[in-house]
């Protein structure tokens, strides 16, 4: 996940929370708010009936069933007078409590003020109620109305924060796209400062640069010694060979004497390959070589045929070219050339005597897949997985190798931006896809 995404995922969490936070917070205190209101409404409605009450007016009111109601139209109000007997001391405290009250059939939320009070000698409780109703519909108005802003603000500065993360992280990303992802070779790195007034980007672009001043030394010492290693150690191996071919020009020598030469003559071949391997993929890597040759694969085919011919019709096998259209594609032509020599040389080599190799071509997805196909001894899921590294080949006693063709094979591939893929089964075949970019 990027960084960005972090910050916004961040943000939105945090900010979710503090307002769901908020959110309770308000509607708990909107109903405090209201019902401590409602209570005070209440009270003064009290102290307001409990001073014009007096003895001729309740005996009026109570003369009949002995309890006094009123309420108005609509029902948000009302007042219930009750006789009580003295049973017990009177409780002259407030009591407030919300309860359902039927009034001429019709139920309501009631917030109910209850108080008890003697009269002449006589005991009543008087109740004074007041439909909850309007203040549930408002409280429901406030929250739904609050939802709507909070879930504005919410979407509002989640867009603020993206746009500002973006903002803020805009050099960083540069940084990263300049400095890491579009460099090639550090000897060209560029060493500008990417404009930026955050401390920790300057920090990482002088960190970066630096790196890559690092990076260019070595570099330059790896370059110079490919060179010497071309030349200190290819040079005494040429000497070599050249001696021991004179040596072997001795009629006098013995049979004896002559195989061992002969197997140090094999050895010192050896060893210049593997030198001349390694030197080839050190430079591909360091890509010392220019992509400018304008190549036919087609032609490239028919030609390495050409060249490898004889070893076709040594082990009887039947070559197939199915390539009808050519595609042209821009690279070095060495290269490519080695990379196709190498992929076709395994065919063969791990083939079966009378066996097939098959060549075809396609276009799919706007990408040109050349298939080499053999008939040969195959490989299983492990030698798949390590048949590009170094040194690693497939066990084969009847043939001879250095585990280093594929590994040429992939950093040429590399250098080209071509993919490619290894379908093999053990004692079958192998596939071996190579992808080519078409723009």
């Amino acid at each position: 996940m990027k960084l960005q995404a972090k910050f916004a995922l961040y943000n939105a969490i945090t900010k979710v929370g503090i307002i769901l936070v908020l959110g309770v917070i308000i509607l708990l205190s909107i109903d405090k708010i209201s019902t401590n209101h409602l209570d005070n409404r209440l009270n003064k409605k009290r102290l307001k009936i409990v001073e014009n009450l007096n003895e001729e007016e309740i005996k009026n009111l109570l003369q009949e069933n002995q309890t006094f109601t009123d309420y108005n139209i609509l029902k948000d109000e009302f007042i219930v007078l009750n006789v009580i007997p003295k049973k017990k001391a009177l409780n002259s405290e407030l009591f407030f409590s919300t309860e359902h009250r039927e009034i001429e059939n019709y139920i309501e939320v009631y917030r109910i003020l209850s108080e008890e009070f003697e009269y002449n000698g006589q005991r009543y409780q008087l109740e004074i109620g007041e439909s909850m109703t309007a203040m549930e519909a408002i409280k429901n108005t406030i929250g739904f109305y609050m939802l709507i802003v909070l879930s504005l603000a919410i979407f509002v500065t989640l867009i603020i924060d993206f746009a500002f993360t973006h903002y803020l992280l805009k050099p960083f990303y540069k940084i990263i796209d300049q400095k890491i992802n579009k460099v090639n070779d550090p000897i060209s790195y560029s060493y500008d400062h990417i404009p930026t007034t955050t401390t920790d980007f300057k920090i990482l672009d002088n960190s970066i640069n630096s790196l890559m001043q690092k990076l260019s030394g070595l570099f330059l010492l790896e370059k110079q010694f490919i060179a010497n290693v071309s030349h200190e150690l290819l040079t005494p191996i040429s000497v070599l060979s050249t001696r021991l071919e004179n040596i072997l020009a001795d009629e006098g020598l013995s049979e004896q004497h002559e195989n061992k030469i002969l197997s140090s003559l094999k050895t010192l071949n050896r060893l210049k390959v593997i030198i001349n391997s390694l030197l080839l993929i050190s430079k591909i890597e360091n890509e010392q070589y220019v992509k400018h040759d304008q190549i036919s694969i087609k032609t490239e085919i028919e030609e390495i045929y050409e060249e490898l011919e004889d070893r076709i019709i040594g082990k009887n096998i039947t070559f197939e070219n199915n390539i009808a259209t050519d595609f042209i594609f821009k690279g070095s032509q060495p290269l490519i050339r080695t990379l196709l020599i190498n992929v076709i040389n395994n065919a063969i080599k791990y083939n079966q005597v009378g066996g097939k190799i098959s060549i075809d071509a396609e276009m799919e997805n706007h990408q040109y897949l050349l298939h080499i196909k053999d008939t040969g001894i195959g490989m299983n899921a492990e030698e798949i997985k390590k048949a590009f590294e170094r040194f690693e080949r497939v066990q084969n006693e009847h043939e001879e190798g250095f585990g280093l063709g594929l590994a040429i094979v992939n950093s040429i591939a590399k250098f080209h931006n071509l993919k490619l893929n290894i379908e093999s089964v053990k004692d079958s075949h192998t596939l071996f896809t190579i992808t080519f970019p078409t723009t």
